[in-house]
């Protein structure tokens, strides 16, 4: 089901323990775990406080300096839970360590009065196993976003990438049997859970992902470019996310390599930003775009910049003429929604969430292939058409403000509310 509006008479929760294990959202996205996911927990963490709820988010503590707990905002509370090696542990090795971090969530709560959280909502596979244990404990429904699914992610590898293991698919499995309700991102999302997971349709809802409309905005090209050094006309096509072959950054480097070999007269305009940090199966070759890009003999088109703070990265949006978003999965994309409600139109791959995260040929345009000749093409054409272009960039700021964090938090507090209701009534059944 698609949620959109608190009904009256269902229950509020006061009091919600997100679990995100295995990033905090306090963590800069765009490098090792943290991402999407990250700004997501944060921005509806914030949502769901302006609207009443305390919010307690339990992650694993990944530095010795951690504060274990900090108060974020008022009504929101981030708990670093001391489970495994502070650093060098990678998200793979962490199921050995969901033992002690379900020890520390289920201390931590103890230490409170009885019945203090009235729900959780665990993000991530990870923090399902986490949250399917403390909501049989603190007998409280469980309410579960995926954000990624190995399912998914195994059906469309890019090259040189690892599938998910067993382990995983097992982990979401139990997850999804476990859960009072899921949330998917989108309604590609539903269908990959009911059909991949055996879902009971009827505990699905729909709540799309969001972006914060006043920080992302339209704004000077020009001012944002003169901030970076970058030429007032260049052509610049830009890149925002994780280092990782799912993300399929390489794809816009040969994609630009093409674009200047068959149209030469581009080399003296064409620049390729690379905003982020190595990630995953990322980490393995760390260096691998810069070698590539000197393979490409591009080198010179080519600028990395290492993740940077929301603000910035805003200008980002503002200085490119296209962002590029060729991942092989994605369970939504806010960077195309972040780079639309800045007015910038996003070249994309027809994949997952960004199907909807991007109206086709009004806010960007979604292209059926991973392949950088078919990326050229398409970047090459709206480069050369401004008109298109600028048709575009009006219509990305429209498609996004239909994706702001307020509507987000709307969907969520309704599900929650279905969550305690059907909660609520297995529990009497089963008591009967």
């Amino acid at each position: 089901m698609t949620v959109s509006a608190l009904h009256p008479h269902r229950k509020v929760p006061n009091r919600v323990a997100l679990l995100s294990i295995h990033t905090s959202p306090l963590d800069q996205p765009g490098t090792g775990d943290a991402g999407g996911m990250n700004v997501y927990v944060l921005e509806t963490a914030k949502q769901l406080a302006h609207a009443g709820v305390e919010v307690e988010v339990f992650t694993r503590a990944t530095r010795s300096n951690h504060e274990s707990v900090v108060e974020i905002a008022p009504g929101i509370l981030v708990r670093h839970v001391t489970a495994g090696p502070f650093e060098g542990l990678r998200k793979e090795d962490l199921p050995g360590q969901l033992c002690a971090v379900t020890s520390g969530v289920l201390r931590a709560e103890a230490s409170r009065p009885e019945g203090w959280f009235d729900l959780i909502h665990s993000h991530y596979w990870l923090s399902g196993q986490v949250g399917w244990l403390a909501s049989e404990r603190w007998g409280v429904p469980l309410v579960h976003t995926m954000h990624t699914m190995a399912k998914v992610k195994n059906a469309d590898l890019a090259l040189g990438d690892k599938p998910e293991p067993q382990g995983r698919v097992i982990g979401e499995e139990q997850v999804v049997e476990a859960a009072t309700r899921l949330i998917a991102n989108t309604r590609d999302e539903a269908r990959q859970l009911i059909d991949l997971y055996d879902a009971n349709p009827a505990h699905v809802d729909v709540v799309h992902p969001g972006v914060d409309l006043s920080l992302f905005s339209p704004g000077s090209q020009v001012s944002s470019r003169a901030r970076f050094g970058v030429n007032p006309d260049a052509l610049l096509l830009l890149f925002v996310g994780r280092i990782q072959p799912l993300k399929a950054p390489d794809v816009l480097l040969r994609a630009a390599a093409e674009m200047v070999r068959t149209h030469p007269e581009l080399r003296s305009r064409l620049l390729v930003v690379i905003a982020g940090g190595p990630s995953g199966s990322g980490l393995d070759r760390p260096t691998s775009l810069v070698d590539l890009a000197h393979e490409l003999g591009i080198t010179d088109l080519v600028r990395f910049e290492p993740p940077t703070d929301r603000a910035t990265l805003a200008d980002w949006f503002r200085a490119a003429d296209l962002t590029v978003v060729p991942s092989y999965s994605e369970s939504f994309g806010l960077v195309a929604i972040e780079s639309q409600a800045c007015g910038t139109p996003v070249v994309a791959a027809a994949v997952g969430g960004l199907r909807t995260a991007i109206a086709n040929h009004e806010s960007g345009v979604l292209i059926d292939s991973h392949n950088p000749v078919d990326y050229a093409a398409v970047m090459c054409s709206l480069l050369q058409d401004r008109n298109q272009l600028k048709k575009l960039q009006v219509g990305s700021r429209k498609h996004a403000e239909n994706f702001g964090w307020q509507v987000t938090a709307r969907g969520l507090l309704d599900s929650y509310s279905l969550a305690i209701s059907d909660y609520a009534m297995r529990t009497t059944s089963v008591a009967l």
